[in-house]
Protein backbone atom coordinates (compact mmCIF):
# COMPACT_ATOMS: atom_id res chain seq x y z
CA UNK A 1 0.00 0.00 0.00
CA UNK A 2 1.56 3.34 -0.97
CA UNK A 3 2.13 5.90 1.72
CA UNK A 4 0.81 9.40 1.27
CA UNK A 5 1.67 12.03 3.85
CA UNK A 6 -1.12 14.38 4.88
CA UNK A 7 -0.69 18.13 4.56
CA UNK A 8 0.32 19.94 7.72
CA UNK A 9 -0.87 23.29 8.96
CA UNK A 10 0.97 25.33 11.59
CA UNK A 11 -0.99 27.72 13.80
CA UNK A 12 0.49 30.35 16.11
CA UNK A 13 -1.62 31.63 19.00
CA UNK A 14 -0.97 34.42 21.49
CA UNK A 15 -2.99 34.99 24.67
CA UNK A 16 -2.79 35.64 28.41
CA UNK A 17 -3.71 33.14 31.13
CA UNK A 18 -5.11 34.57 34.40
CA UNK A 19 -4.69 32.23 37.39
CA UNK A 20 -6.37 33.68 40.49
CA UNK A 21 -6.14 31.87 43.82
CA UNK A 22 -7.18 34.82 46.01
CA UNK A 23 -10.42 36.69 46.68
CA UNK A 24 -14.08 35.68 46.89
CA UNK A 25 -14.22 34.16 43.42
CA UNK A 26 -10.90 32.40 42.66
CA UNK A 27 -10.39 30.70 39.29
CA UNK A 28 -8.04 28.11 40.82
CA UNK A 29 -8.57 26.19 44.05
CA UNK A 30 -6.50 23.85 46.18
CA UNK A 31 -8.14 20.40 46.29
CA UNK A 32 -5.42 18.44 48.11
CA UNK A 33 -2.54 19.47 50.32
CA UNK A 34 0.08 17.25 51.95
CA UNK A 35 0.21 16.89 55.71
CA UNK A 36 3.49 18.80 56.16
CA UNK A 37 4.17 21.81 58.32
CA UNK A 38 7.47 23.15 56.97
CA UNK A 39 7.62 26.26 54.81
CA UNK A 40 5.03 28.87 53.97
CA UNK A 41 4.71 28.21 50.23
CA UNK A 42 1.36 28.83 48.51
CA UNK A 43 1.81 25.42 46.86
CA UNK A 44 4.04 23.11 48.92
CA UNK A 45 5.27 19.82 47.40
CA UNK A 46 2.32 17.50 46.79
CA UNK A 47 -0.39 20.17 46.50
CA UNK A 48 -3.02 19.70 43.79
CA UNK A 49 -5.02 22.55 42.26
CA UNK A 50 -7.88 22.58 39.76
CA UNK A 51 -8.65 25.63 37.69
CA UNK A 52 -10.99 27.28 35.23
CA UNK A 53 -8.98 30.34 34.18
CA UNK A 54 -9.89 32.99 31.61
CA UNK A 55 -7.77 33.46 28.48
CA UNK A 56 -7.60 37.02 27.21
CA UNK A 57 -6.17 38.95 24.27
CA UNK A 58 -4.20 41.30 26.55
CA UNK A 59 -2.70 41.10 30.03
CA UNK A 60 -5.56 43.01 31.67
CA UNK A 61 -8.39 40.86 33.03
CA UNK A 62 -10.76 43.38 31.40
CA UNK A 63 -9.40 42.70 27.89
CA UNK A 64 -11.36 40.51 25.46
CA UNK A 65 -11.91 36.96 26.72
CA UNK A 66 -11.21 34.41 23.97
CA UNK A 67 -11.66 31.23 25.98
CA UNK A 68 -10.70 29.46 29.15
CA UNK A 69 -8.15 27.00 30.44
CA UNK A 70 -9.36 24.08 32.51
CA UNK A 71 -7.28 21.40 34.15
CA UNK A 72 -5.03 20.75 37.08
CA UNK A 73 -1.55 21.29 38.31
CA UNK A 74 0.51 19.49 40.93
CA UNK A 75 3.40 20.93 42.91
CA UNK A 76 5.91 18.26 41.97
CA UNK A 77 9.34 19.36 43.16
CA UNK A 78 10.76 19.13 46.65
CA UNK A 79 13.61 21.56 45.92
CA UNK A 80 12.59 24.33 43.50
CA UNK A 81 9.12 25.59 42.57
CA UNK A 82 7.92 23.39 39.69
CA UNK A 83 4.56 22.02 38.60
CA UNK A 84 3.36 19.16 36.45
CA UNK A 85 0.41 20.58 34.49
CA UNK A 86 -2.49 19.39 32.40
CA UNK A 87 -4.19 22.31 30.63
CA UNK A 88 -6.99 22.25 28.08
CA UNK A 89 -7.14 25.66 26.37
CA UNK A 90 -10.69 25.95 25.03
CA UNK A 91 -11.47 28.76 22.62
CA UNK A 92 -14.91 30.39 22.63
CA UNK A 93 -14.60 33.05 19.92
CA UNK A 94 -13.18 33.58 16.46
CA UNK A 95 -11.71 31.09 14.03
CA UNK A 96 -11.04 28.46 16.72
CA UNK A 97 -14.39 28.71 18.55
CA UNK A 98 -15.23 25.23 19.90
CA UNK A 99 -11.68 23.90 19.48
CA UNK A 100 -9.04 23.34 22.15
CA UNK A 101 -5.35 22.61 22.59
CA UNK A 102 -4.10 20.22 25.28
CA UNK A 103 -0.83 20.70 27.15
CA UNK A 104 0.78 18.17 29.47
CA UNK A 105 4.24 19.00 30.72
CA UNK A 106 6.58 20.02 33.51
CA UNK A 107 6.32 23.74 34.26
CA UNK A 108 9.39 25.14 36.07
CA UNK A 109 7.55 28.21 37.40
CA UNK A 110 10.67 29.69 38.99
CA UNK A 111 11.84 30.53 35.45
CA UNK A 112 10.31 33.67 33.94
CA UNK A 113 10.43 32.06 30.47
CA UNK A 114 9.72 28.37 29.89
CA UNK A 115 8.33 25.87 27.39
CA UNK A 116 5.55 23.27 27.64
CA UNK A 117 4.56 20.43 25.30
CA UNK A 118 1.37 20.54 23.23
CA UNK A 119 0.14 16.93 23.18
CA UNK A 120 -3.20 17.10 21.39
CA UNK A 121 -6.43 18.92 20.94
CA UNK A 122 -9.93 18.76 19.55
CA UNK A 123 -11.86 20.43 16.76
CA UNK A 124 -9.45 22.31 14.50
CA UNK A 125 -6.59 21.11 16.73
CA UNK A 126 -7.38 17.37 16.55
CA UNK A 127 -4.09 15.43 16.81
CA UNK A 128 -2.10 18.63 17.39
CA UNK A 129 1.51 18.59 18.46
CA UNK A 130 3.78 21.48 19.24
CA UNK A 131 4.92 23.70 22.07
CA UNK A 132 3.88 26.63 24.21
CA UNK A 133 6.38 29.31 25.16
CA UNK A 134 5.43 30.97 28.44
CA UNK A 135 6.52 34.21 30.01
CA UNK A 136 5.40 35.29 33.46
CA UNK A 137 3.81 38.71 33.10
CA UNK A 138 2.80 39.11 36.76
CA UNK A 139 3.09 37.01 39.93
CA UNK A 140 2.00 37.71 43.48
CA UNK A 141 4.33 35.52 45.54
CA UNK A 142 2.15 35.93 48.65
CA UNK A 143 -1.16 34.63 47.31
CA UNK A 144 -0.11 32.84 44.09
CA UNK A 145 -2.11 34.97 41.64
CA UNK A 146 -0.42 35.04 38.23
CA UNK A 147 -0.79 36.30 34.70
CA UNK A 148 1.19 34.33 32.12
CA UNK A 149 1.73 35.20 28.47
CA UNK A 150 1.41 32.24 26.07
CA UNK A 151 2.78 31.89 22.54
CA UNK A 152 1.58 28.52 21.26
CA UNK A 153 2.71 26.82 18.06
CA UNK A 154 0.54 23.89 17.05
CA UNK A 155 0.99 21.62 14.03
CA UNK A 156 -1.93 19.55 12.78
CA UNK A 157 -1.71 16.89 10.05
CA UNK A 158 -4.51 16.49 7.56
CA UNK A 159 -6.17 19.83 8.24
CA UNK A 160 -7.41 21.34 5.01
CA UNK A 161 -8.77 24.68 6.33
Amino acid sequence: MPYESLPEKTTNLHFFFHDTLSGKNPSAVLVARPNITTGQSVAPFGSIFVFDDPLTVGPELTSEVIGNAQGLYVSSSQDIPSLVVYFDFGFTTGEFNGSSISVFSRNPIINTERELAVVGGRGKFRLARGFAQLKTYFINATNGDAIVEYNVTGVVSGRED
